[in-house]
């Protein structure tokens, strides 16, 4: 466990209802998967049992971004079960906490989800994708064209269209963030 205390980002973050509020473009898709999601008996125990440790968290996330319109609404849905208070920022308004959880020391990639322990500390990070829908998308990648082939911005556009359309109504898709994130949080 880090010693980073991140509780002013917390502080500055909206609520998911505020988020919610100022989508533009994935809002139909976020609020289908939060809607539509639905627990095991084995996991509201498992959330149960993490409420007590008294967490809560910081969502790096932008609402134009595929990833977010999955994840943010399963992990809310699992922080709602969990007594934790989700605070959302906006990624590229707030480079300073994002440069500190870069996927692979490089890449921006959100959402990216910060749980923070009683005391504003962190505890574990968990995004921006469960292994299997890192999976999909490394291996839909592969189906498309050579970057510099006339077609690839088409085929590249279409494919994210279609990876979103089947991220945000799969509910296997959705469990293996629910499963994921569990991982993250039993380590």
């Amino acid at each position: 466990m880090s010693t980073v205390n991140q509780s002013i980002w917390f502080e500055k973050g909206m609520s998911f209802a505020e988020y919610r509020a100022s989508m533009n473009v994935n809002q139909q898709e976020l609020g289908r998967v939060y809607e539509q999601l639905a627990f095991t008996e084995e996991d509201l125990a498992f959330w149960k049992e993490l409420s007590a440790r008294n967490w809560k968290g910081v969502v790096l996330t932008a609402d134009w971004c595929g990833d977010a319109a999955l994840c943010v609404p399963v992990i809310q849905r699992i922080a709602e079960e969990s007594n934790i208070e989700l605070r959302f920022l906006i990624r590229d308004e707030n480079l300073e906490l994002m440069d500190q959880y870069l996927t692979n020391g490089t890449a921006r990639a959100i959402p990216m989800f910060i749980f923070l322990d009683q005391d504003g500390n962190e505890a574990c990070v968990w995004g921006p994708r469960s292994p299997e829908v890192q999976e999909m998308i490394t291996t839909a990648r592969a189906t498309l064209p050579a970057a510099d082939a006339p077609d690839f911005e088409e085929k590249q556009k279409q494919l994210y269209r279609t990876f979103k359309e089947q991220i945000t109504t799969d509910p296997a898709v959705w469990r293996t963030v629910i499963e994921s994130v569990k991982a993250k949080l039993t380590a």
